[in-house]
């Protein structure tokens, strides 16, 4: 079963974000095989981290639930809340085999957060800007409860507009970056 993961930092945890980066990398170590995706948002600065993503495939929502929680990010305080939710990969590949590798270009988080009748389960016609994008779900998987993206786009705006405005509650989109060991 896939994850998404997006844990949103506390205002003012940088610094021990900072202090704990080597003992965040090794709890993800430990996630290697399963990792979809990974990777850091950050503040329109561009350098100010606001949030960190996961795209994980678990054995079932208890397992996921212990991978959120039990990080230690999480365990010291520096988030301020954790979305997460099941997903379906639609695209079928890890971040790892975006044809537009890991550097070159804006990368977005676009997280749509909707209820009601699902949008946008069909892939997007471009998706070779697409690095990851499926519907959030329910635990369950029957409910739909919107769309994540992770892609590369010149601006925002031109990110947001991967999903159908008016089908979705809020839109947000995150500054974004590949993630992992450097």
């Amino acid at each position: 079963m896939e994850f998404f993961c997006y844990h949103r930092d506390r205002p003012g945890s940088v610094a021990l974000r900072d202090e704990l980066l080597e003992a965040h990398w090794s709890y993800m170590d430990r996630y290697a095989a399963e990792l979809i995706a990974r990777g850091p948002t950050f503040a329109a600065d561009g350098e100010t981290p606001t949030g960190s993503v996961h795209i994980v495939d678990l054995p079932d929502p208890a397992a996921a639930r212990a991978f959120a929680f039990d990080e230690p990010n999480h365990q010291a305080g520096a988030y301020r809340d954790v979305l997460l939710r099941r997903w379906r990969n639609l695209l079928g590949r890890t971040m790892w085999e975006f044809p537009g590798g890991p550097t070159g270009g804006s990368r977005y988080l676009v997280l749509g957060l909707g209820s009601g009748e699902p949008a946008d389960l069909a892939v997007p016609a471009d998706r070779n800007e697409l690095i990851a994008y499926g519907p959030l779900l329910s635990d369950d998987g029957a409910t739909w409860l919107g769309t994540a993206a992770l892609l590369r786009a010149p601006d925002p705006a031109t990110a947001r507009a991967v999903l159908t405005r008016e089908r979705y509650a809020a839109i947000e989109v995150h500054d974004w970056e590949f993630g992992g060991r450097r």
